[in-house]
């Protein structure tokens, strides 16, 4: 009886370690999860509750991951998946929101508060055209700063695979924002004048 005791202390006492240790995890990586997954989704609600999801499965698996040399890189890779498998189920209808675009003023003074509000949403937008795989590589190139073998440690491929994604993604993007700069020019014939 006394070592069934010792046995359930000792049991609640690591689960307290890991929930500490989780608990440390979180409140050091979660708001970086959320800008992830924000970039990601295009939505700070879906993101919400993506990372939400993602950490209720870490949290499940923590003993194991927090072993891991690079935690962080294993969670965001749950938060990715979490991401892909939404997309593939179709679990939310979304619909795209147009948003408009302003010219571009003077170029001698730094944008406006508008301007760079503008080109996010643009930018947001030709993401979420994006197939899901090719979204994750430019977001966790350009935006999470990670080399080609840890974006393919995330989404379980061969770091060529990740080069493909990415040059593939690159090609879509530019086409897009070369037609939206094309539209938001002004006409040369006018002098600059609409």
């Amino acid at each position: 009886m006394e070592q069934v005791a010792q046995r359930d202390q000792i049991a609640w006492r690591e689960e307290v370690a890991r929930s500490v240790d989780f608990h440390g995890f979180v409140l050091a990586r979660s708001q970086a999860l959320l800008r992830y997954a924000t970039q990601l989704t295009g939505s700070h609600e879906l993101a919400e509750d993506i990372v939400q999801e993602a950490l209720i499965k870490a949290h499940a698996k923590w003993g194991r991951i927090s072993g891991l040399d690079h935690p962080d890189l294993y969670v965001k890779r749950i938060v990715t998946n979490e991401f892909m498998n939404r997309r593939r189920k179709k679990m939310l209808r979304t619909v795209e929101l147009t948003s408009t675009h302003t010219e571009v003023g003077e170029r001698d003074r730094p944008p406006s508060h508008e301007e760079v509000s503008a080109s996010r949403e643009a930018l947001l937008v030709e993401l979420a055209r994006l197939p899901p795989r090719q979204r994750a590589v430019v977001v966790l190139h350009f935006y999470e700063g990670l080399s080609n073998a840890e974006i393919g440690q995330i989404l379980n491929c061969r770091p060529a695979t990740v080069r493909g994604y990415l040059s593939r993604a690159l090609v879509a993007l530019r086409i897009e924002l070369d037609d939206w700069d094309a539209d938001a020019a002004p006409d040369p014939r006018s002098g600059g004048r609409s």
